[in-house]
């Protein structure tokens, strides 16, 4: 088994090296011949035959065409080693750098998929890539999740740790029978190096053997054994301050989590602009985005995601017309539209008793793809875990309505920072939910009043609508 998460393995095992023994070679002699004039002196060995050339040894491959991936943009790079990493062939660090380790997995890739073994994938290659590493990623539920209590960010195959609980000094997650673990820690004070938290990650428990112990200035990464099980640590200091994740599983489960780990460790972000997000940047944005607007007065006040509406050339409400950005909450991710003579805007029931529960129904209008261009407004059951929506809406619920079980409204879906995802594939963005009492506050500071409305799914879609930004 070899770690990765720095482009570092160590081999468990060396084979001795072999002796091979040559056969002797026979040397020619004389002998002596008889014949009718008397003995004569000949040679046994008859005259050389002309010696065959010697096979010409085969030119070198050529190496792969390193300047397809100098001239490639990195995010895509980082994308290739990121799904090379889900399907198995790739163990190192997922930074977009293309050295021999890289294009080695490009090859066995290519080599398992009966390709012809270039080093440079194709794009049905890549398409096929791209296919292998999603299904993985489903098999096991990743998701980027925010740690509360660290602070970080860490990738988690929500499927094999679907149990939450708090950590020594981060948060923990966790299988039914502990057969996976994964925690966050955080250390600081006065004193803290990373050095020291280092051995004594390395001594506790007393019963890890370490297989790989890296530590460097700003980070850390120890691996080996814990008892019967694997453990990974991977940690990195910065202000008197280190966050780390430990990952344990049995060994029975290494055919999952072997690669997982891998890409566990690249993902991982331990403080802002870290990780695999920072080196891949954020994706490019639609030239045209579709979201959904919460209608909050009869004049034509439409609430809307900030992340839909922002850096629009046009804003246009579907059915309604061109429509204006009358104010912006950016911590909140709230825009607030308006649209002029528009006839028979039904407003969505803000005012009321406070909504609770955990269960929501979201209300949104689609994005028109998945409905023939169509504007009909859809609902989705939903989950908040902490204030995480799951699973992720579907695209163009962004600003749609969440609603508890008794059809209050319960606040906006906004989305929250992009997720990586394989190329080749369409990201469910990450989402929350901005709680109805931050609107209401967001309302009364542009002398918005809502207006009562009607509760219920029903009555919801009446309420919301397709908001359209084009961007040029």
């Amino acid at each position: 088994m070899r770690f990765a998460g720095a482009a570092f393995a160590v081999s468990i095992a060396t084979l001795p090296a072999c002796a091979v023994i040559a056969g002797a070679i026979s040397q020619p002699r004389s002998v002596q011949a008889q014949n009718a004039n008397g003995p004569i002196r000949v040679a046994e060995a008859k005259k050389a035959a002309p010696k065959k050339a010697a096979p010409k040894k085969a030119a070198p491959a050529a190496q792969p065409n390193r300047e397809a991936y100098t001239n490639m943009p990195l995010a895509e790079r980082v994308l290739i080693q990121f799904d090379l990493a889900w399907t198995g062939h790739y163990n190192g660090l997922i930074n977009g750098e293309f050295n021999d380790r890289s294009i080695a997995a490009v090859k066995a890739f290519q080599k398992d998929s009966k390709f012809k073994e270039t080093g440079v994938l194709a794009a049905p290659e890549r398409a096929l890539l791209a296919g292998q590493s999603k299904e993985k990623q489903e098999q096991v539920g990743w998701q980027m999740v925010d740690d509360k209590a660290t602070g970080m960010q860490v990738g988690l195959p929500t499927r094999q740790v679907p149990n939450t609980a708090p950590g020594k000094t981060g948060t923990r997650w966790f299988s039914a029978q502990g057969q996976v673990q994964v925690e966050t820690f955080r250390i600081r004070g006065p004193g803290t190096t990373l050095a020291a938290v280092a051995e004594q990650q390395k001594k506790e428990p007393p019963s890890r053997k370490l297989a790989v112990n890296l530590v460097r200035n700003d980070m850390f990464i120890l691996s080996g054994m814990q008892g019967l099980k694997k453990f990974y640590v991977r940690a990195e200091a910065r202000d008197l301050e280190v966050r780390g994740v430990t990952i344990l599983y049995d060994q029975a489960n290494e055919g999952i989590m072997d690669a997982v780990t891998v890409v566990m460790s690249s993902a991982f972000a331990p403080f802002p602009g870290s990780g695999l997000a920072a080196s891949i940047g954020p994706p490019p944005r639609r030239k045209v985005d579709y979201g959904t607007g919460i209608v909050v007065t009869a004049a034509g006040h439409i609430l809307a995601d900030r992340q839909v509406t922002e850096g629009c050339n046009v804003i246009q409400v579907a059915g309604y017309g061109d429509a204006n950005v009358v104010a912006e909450q950016t911590a909140a991710g709230l825009a607030l539209l308006r649209v002029y003579g528009a006839p028979e805007l039904a407003p969505a029931a803000l005012v009321h008793e406070g909504a609770s529960g955990s269960e929501l129904t979201l209300v949104g209008v689609p994005d028109p793809q998945a409905q023939g261009g169509a504007r009909a407004a859809a609902t989705a059951p939903a989950h908040l875990n902490g204030d995480s929506i799951e699973p992720p809406p579907q695209l163009g619920f962004a600003g749609a309505a969440a609603l508890d079980a008794q059809g209050r409204f319960y606040g906006m879906v906004a989305l929250k920072s992009p997720v990586v995802a394989s190329a080749g594939s369409v990201a469910l963005p990450q989402a929350s939910v901005v709680p109805v009492q931050t609107i209401r506050r967001f309302l009364d500071m542009q002398y918005v009043t809502p207006a009562t409305g009607r509760p219920g799914v029903e009555a919801a879609k009446n309420s919301v609508v397709r908001v359209i930004c084009v961007r040029r």
